[in-house]
């Protein structure tokens, strides 16, 4: 009875052990996501970082935008979540100015996914300052405030740091997520957007 109670508690340990050892190793650095060679700089404070760089024009941004979304409403609570309109081409920036200008007005969140649909499935032209204002203007957007906001400091502050820190993430392409100024994951490392969330999980968990 004792040696049997023994090899139980030995065969569970060992199964424990197992489990642990699956969990941790279930993604690979440089594999399925990138470790950078030097940190980058956080925001959050005590929280885990997380960002999402993007691009309006991107159909992979756009494909990536429900899975992200539905994360961000049920995200860890030691999450600190920033969207990230990265400038990677001078032609992005009209697409970074216009989110960082409706944010400004407290009204990033209520045309984010409309200017997404406005370009991927209405076909909207909307890659240039004049097109974007206009699209907006005829979805209420108070057309003058949107053009002040998107020439002023603060938006020019801010489209500049965005810029800086797609350089800082050593960014190819959108979309691509970042954690805590330390990984990188894309959806081809990663294997899909779903994995993409996934792995973002489990570095944050990493981070704890």
């Amino acid at each position: 009875m004792k040696v049997n109670w023994i090899k139980s508690v030995t065969g569970f340990c060992f199964l424990l052990v197992w489990t642990i050892s699956v969990q941790a190793g279930a993604y690979t650095e440089g594999k399925n996501y990138t470790r950078l060679a030097k940190d980058v700089t956080t925001e959050s404070g005590d929280k885990v970082e997380v960002l999402e760089f993007f691009w309006y024009g991107c159909p992979h941004c756009f494909k990536f935008e429900p899975t992200i979304s539905k994360w961000k409403k049920n995200k860890p609570a030691n999450v600190h979540f920033t969207r990230i309109p990265a400038p990677l081409n001078p032609s992005w920036m009209p697409h970074t100015k216009a989110y960082y200008a409706l944010e400004i007005m407290g009204k990033g969140e209520q045309y984010h996914e409309a200017l997404f649909k406005a370009i991927h499935v209405e076909r909207k032209k909307l890659y240039d300052m004049a097109a974007i204002t206009k699209f907006l203007a005829s979805k209420g957007v108070d057309e003058k405030a949107f053009t002040s906001n998107v020439n002023s400091f603060a938006v020019e502050m801010r489209a500049r740091k965005a810029m800086q820190l797609s350089r800082d993430y050593k960014l190819s392409g959108v979309p691509m997520m970042a954690v805590n100024g330390k990984y990188t994951i894309s959806a081809q490392q990663a294997g899909g957007y779903k994995q993409m969330i996934e792995i973002t999980n489990y570095l944050v968990k990493k981070e704890k």
